[in-house]
């Protein structure tokens, strides 16, 4: 079947097999190798991207599925050479160990702080609950995903951003008189 995909901001045109799943294009079609390939069972987590926004375990969505969609991948977070901030957050906080997991826990700790961003310890716990570790414990992970939400607020950004921030809110909240023939 011949599917058109966008990955990372790039589309894709190719033909698939119908049972190739979506890691197995990602990685051997189009070289996104940062997708890993952990259980093919669904049960690690380790293969997580978004697609069309929503954190999915690749190995359980067959690449035709696809079609037509816009998947992310951890190689698709980085802006500008900067990190995206859960990224950043994982290395600062030495949230890995081997690395293996680490993908799949970046994509799906971006999706939890879509839905909830300001988490509490359990709440990351229940959302990476799928996810799995072999190594860490997760007491870094955690810290991790509560750090990027910390960066992640409104008004946590550069303070340059924080100043350009809150002159847009005045200039919406100041009426604008004599404006418009008032």
């Amino acid at each position: 079947m011949r599917i058109t995909v966008t990955v990372d901001g790039t589309s894709y045109t190719d033909d698939v097999e119908p049972r190739t799943l979506l890691v197995h294009h990602l990685r051997e079609r189009l070289g996104k190798v940062g997708t890993v390939v952990g259980c093919d069972t669904s049960n690690c987590g380790a293969c997580t991207v978004h697609l069309d926004g929503h954190s999915v375990k690749s190995c359980s969505v067959l690449a035709v599925q696809a079609d037509g969609c816009e998947v992310t991948t951890v190689e698709g977070l980085a802006r500008d050479g900067q990190l995206h901030p859960v990224q950043q957050a994982f290395h600062d906080n030495h949230a890995l160990q081997c690395g293996f997991c680490t993908p799949g826990m970046i994509m799906q700790s971006i999706d939890l702080l879509a839905d909830n961003p300001d988490p509490d310890e359990r709440a990351v716990r229940e959302g990476l609950e799928g996810n799995l570790c072999r190594c860490t414990g997760y007491q870094n992970i955690v810290r991790a995903v509560r750090d990027a939400a910390h960066h992640m607020r409104p008004g946590a950004g550069p303070e340059a951003e924080q100043i350009a921030d809150e002159t847009a809110q005045s200039e919406k909240s100041t009426p604008q008189v004599g404006v418009g023939g008032e």
